[in-house]
């Protein structure tokens, strides 16, 4: 059996155990079985679990940064690949969220994280990174964008990230514990959405 191709079939078999049953309660003896080789075999692989949680957690980290929309900043990715528009945020935010929800990876790998976050001070710590401040950081530089072009009004930038981005975070969440709600949950961000855009418009009623 070929190394490299072991090596992967033990992080993802680890992921698999982590994401369900979480790192404490997962012995190294459940993911050699997972992988169908014997314990001694998987230690020619990682001399520990927690060797095995490393490197899952830097896989995690390089996929992250170049797949999330979430880790980039509009300084990251330049001006003209923000969205401007409501209908581009909308499309933008709805095509983030099916990754999040589908990506096997990132999706299992937030599931750990939650499982993990009150007993593992750096997997506390990533949980915070990835589903707070990346996430709040992204929409207030997309609110700063929108105000700079004139397609919202002016207020405070984090306030309205907040406003923009928690309820999105909150049906995420509600997609991984209830997944059969996501067509539910996709319609409510279009909604909610659009009511920012609506509510904070230079446009809306009334603004000149």
């Amino acid at each position: 059996m070929d190394k490299g191709n072991t090596k992967r079939e033990i992080i993802t078999a680890a992921l698999d155990l982590f994401s369900t049953q979480g790192f404490e309660a997962t012995s190294i003896s459940q993911i050699a079985d997972a992988v169908g080789i014997r314990k001694a075999s998987l230690y020619s692989h990682f001399e520990s679990k927690q060797a095995i949680l490393d490197q899952l957690i830097l896989q995690v980290l390089e996929g992250y940064a170049k797949q999330s929309l979430f880790a980039k900043s509009k300084r990251q990715v330049g001006d003209d690949a923000c969205p401007i528009t409501c209908d581009e945020v909308v499309s933008q935010v709805k095509s983030q969220i099916y990754y999040i929800l589908h990506d096997p990876f990132i999706s299992k790998a937030r599931k750990m994280l939650t499982i993990e976050q009150f007993r593992n001070p750096e997997l506390a710590a990533l949980q915070t990174k990835q589903n707070y401040t990346d996430v709040m950081r992204y929409f207030t530089d997309l609110v700063i964008r929108l105000q700079e072009q004139g397609v919202l009004c002016e207020g405070d930038c984090q306030i309205m990230a907040a406003q923009f981005c928690l309820p999105i975070t909150v049906w995420i969440n509600l997609c991984d514990r209830e997944p059969d709600r996501e067509a539910e949950v996709m319609e409510l961000v279009d909604k909610h959405i659009r009511q920012f855009f609506t509510t904070h418009g230079r446009d809306r009623k009334g603004e000149n």
